[in-house]
């Protein structure tokens, strides 16, 4: 098992890479399918060697090769951290390999669409719309008397929070709306814990805020999506077992 998950790991790597990638042209209309990755600061091709997950930039000291200019550590970051729930989620499904393929597709949105929603604020449809149709064909022909639960399940996310959002608009924007319907269709059920978690995690970092910065906290405007993602990830890996733990 734990040659496998090291190979799962080094996938999670590659995945978390191609993540940024997703995460960087997406949002700006680019193609993800070409040209070949571009120093965002001169311009110039990536070889690559440079290329590698993690080591690339372990190597070039958190600096590009061309010119020089410093590269975030979100890059790293996210490919560590992609690899790391990969294997945490294979280990956790490791005998429903359905389940475990779907968890790392959600996994993988779930970091695109928390660097888009740190970085500008978007939420993307297509991000969303590729992670939801991905889940569908794997879950559809291995499972598809889950079929109807999933869509349950992400009719009524979505409702939840379409309520947040008429009732307060200043608050949440559409993209967490459609964000929690996602997660109700990869989820299921467990998408309760996942979206109780994120409020929970949410309201926290909201009283630490106020705590630390007074009424002017009230003026930061703070995206939602990564709560939603962090509360995801609580519902892929521990969903099932909180409600069973609930309903006993």
């Amino acid at each position: 098992m734990a040659g496998a998950l090291a190979i799962v790991f080094v996938l999670g790597l590659v995945a978390g890479s191609f993540v940024t990638a997703i995460a960087h042209r997406v949002p700006r209309g680019l193609s993800i399918a070409g040209p070949r990755s571009q120093c965002p600061a001169c311009g110039a091709r990536i070889a690559a060697y440079d290329n590698v997950p993690v080591l690339s930039w372990v190597i070039l000291r958190g600096r590009s090769r061309c010119c020089g200019e410093r590269i975030s550590p979100r890059y790293p970051l996210t490919e560590l951290a992609v690899g790391a729930l990969f294997v945490a989620t294979v280990a956790v499904y490791w005998d429903e390999p359905a389940e475990a393929a779907i968890g790392c597709v959600f996994v993988a949105m779930l970091a695109a669409v928390t660097l888009t929603d740190l970085e500008r604020r978007i939420i993307s449809n297509k991000i969303l719309l590729a992670g939801a149709v991905l889940c569908l064909l794997i879950a559809a022909p291995t499972d598809p008397g889950g079929l109807p639960e999933r869509a349950i399940a992400a009719v009524a996310a979505g409702a939840v929070f379409f309520g947040v959002v008429l009732a307060y608009p200043r608050g949440m924007g559409l993209g967490d709306v459609k964000l929690a319907a996602t997660m109700g269709l990869f989820l299921g059920r467990a998408v309760a814990p996942a979206i109780l978690a994120a409020l929970l995690i949410g309201s926290l970092v909201g009283l630490a805020l106020i705590a630390r910065h007074g009424s002017g906290a009230r003026k930061m405007a703070i995206p939602f999506g990564p709560f939603l993602a962090l509360g995801g990830v609580i519902g892929l890996l521990a969903g099932d077992q909180l409600v069973e733990l609930y309903l006993s």
